[in-house]
């Protein structure tokens, strides 16, 4: 394959942080080879794998032979689209048949799926080239990616702070450049908030968009997968690949997949955004609200009409905790002391959940779902901070499970209840605090709405700058 005229090559860092759709472009015009993505970004891991943790398994070996197949497919003209030749990383909770997938716990430190979840399949039928498996808190349980029995994972922006989770390894890894793109898992947050906290992009589809199948479970009913990037187009390209009806999960739902890459700018019809203040706008950090108050006038100069709504809320959390019990209930009764004591300890709260009262929950929380869809006969979307505060130092981190889930609380009281309602909702860099640490701002959409959601959120990063800002690793 030709390569870049090395006068004019980009050093290996600046060549890691491509956009997925910059670094696609030139493998199909053949300017850059999916060999070099994969070197440039195996070198990233080599060096800077150590400090932050992000990588749980790292498949060099495998990946370097994919990519030189792809390297041979597109040099003869089969050229596989966007994704082909392009090296990304997955959450390890996301099963890979023949690589352990371990849910970031001893639990699980060696056991090997003998398939592909979905959307590993679909990953690799778009040409994909898979790093490895990222590192993430415990079986899923969190929002700070600290308890994990591979140690916790450090935020690229600061080695001293969280990087939020429980997706943390995807969000680290792709902010610092150690692959293009990374799938996360949403259950309360787990994808939006570590994004938010550093500096990229992470969307939770509509629920039953993204098949679940080969995933370990936390919470069935509120459980999404979904793309972490580094731009909104990325994240399009990422879920034109993986959306689509798998007859296999039973949260999926067959529905036409969109042309998301499609979507540009905002809609014709200036969109109206609703801006719910009652809850999503209290107790924020006082820089999070001017980073945010900032971005809703730029979504206002972009052609935006911006309203104050109302949404209402549940903070019931029986069905998660329920749910999240009954996936590990088996494994607590034999192994116990498999889990870290906080993880141990959070699963436990479900155990007392009789059934009627999760058969109540249940249904307030399909009801929830039907009635919170009332907010968009008057408005298109809406726009909250994704995080009320900034990445907290892992140093303050607590010292009790239950200190511990108020942390939980408090980074995930934004982003939880889109779980619980369902709609598509993604998050955006919109700022940064004094001291240099990323803020998010959250859009969401109505069920089905992903390409609304990206035409909104691509005008907003066209108007800003924000997520071209790069951690400190990326000067190295």
């Amino acid at each position: 394959m030709s390569q870049l005229n090395p006068a004019n090559a980009p050093k290996s860092n600046e060549l890691a942080f491509l956009s997925v759709a910059e670094a696609s472009a030139l493998v199909k015009l053949k300017k850059v080879s999916p060999l070099e993505l994969t070197r440039a970004c195996l070198n990233r891991i080599d060096t800077f794998n150590a400090s932050l943790n992000a990588f749980i398994t790292v498949t060099e070996e495998s990946a370097l032979t994919d990519a030189r197949h792809a390297e041979s497919e597109v040099q003869h003209g089969r050229w596989l689209g966007p994704l082909h030749g392009i090296p990304i990383a997955l959450k390890d909770l996301i099963d890979t048949a023949g690589v352990r997938t371990t849910g970031a716990s001893a639990l699980f430190k060696d056991r090997i799926p003998a398939e592909d979840a979905s959307v590993v399949q679909r990953l690799k039928s778009a040409g994909a080239i898979l790093l490895g498996k990222l590192n993430m808190q415990e079986l899923a349980y969190g929002g700070t990616s600290v308890p994990s029995f591979y140690g916790r994972v450090s935020n690229p922006w600061d080695l001293e702070r969280i990087t939020g989770g429980s997706s943390g390894g995807s969000a680290a890894a792709v902010a610092a450049g150690l692959c293009y793109a990374a799938l996360g898992s949403d259950t309360g947050g787990s994808i939006r908030e570590p994004a938010a906290l550093c500096g990229i992009v992470g969307l939770k589809p509509t629920y039953g968009r993204v098949s679940n199948r080969g995933v370990l479970p936390l919470s069935w009913s509120l459980d999404h997968i979904g793309p972490m990037t580094r731009s909104v187009v990325d994240s399009a390209i990422l879920l034109q690949a993986i959306a689509g009806y798998d007859p296999d999960d039973i949260a999926s739902e067959n529905r036409p997949v969109g042309q998301y890459l499609q979507s540009e700018g905002v809609d014709r019809v200036s969109p109206r955004v609703g801006v719910p203040r009652e809850f999503f706008y209290a107790e924020l950090d006082s820089e999070v609200r001017e980073a945010v108050e900032k971005a809703l006038t730029v979504l206002v100069s972009a052609g935006a009409k911006t309203v104050d709504v109302p949404l209402e809320l549940s903070k019931d959390r029986m069905v998660f905790r329920a749910e999240a019990y009954t996936t590990q209930a088996e494994s607590i009764a034999k192994s116990p002391e498999l889990y870290l004591p906080e993880t141990l300890a959070k699963f436990k709260t479900g155990a007392g959940i009789d059934a009627p009262s999760y058969i109540r929950a249940r249904r307030d929380l399909a009801r929830l779902r039907h009635s919170s869809l009332s907010v968009f006969a008057s408005v298109d979307l809406l726009v909250t901070p994704t995080t009320p505060v900034t990445a907290p130092k892992a140093s303050d981190y607590p010292a009790t499970p239950e200190d511990a889930l108020a942390l939980d609380g408090k980074l995930l009281r934004n982003v939880r209840p889109f779980n619980m309602f369902g709609f598509p909702a993604i998050s955006v860099p919109c700022g940064f605090s004094r001291s240099g640490l990323p803020i998010g701002l959250q859009i969401a959409a109505a069920p089905w709405e992903e390409q609304r959601l990206f035409s909104i959120a691509r005008a907003f990063e066209a108007a800003t700058d924000w997520h071209t800002r790069r951690p400190p690793l990326a000067q190295t």
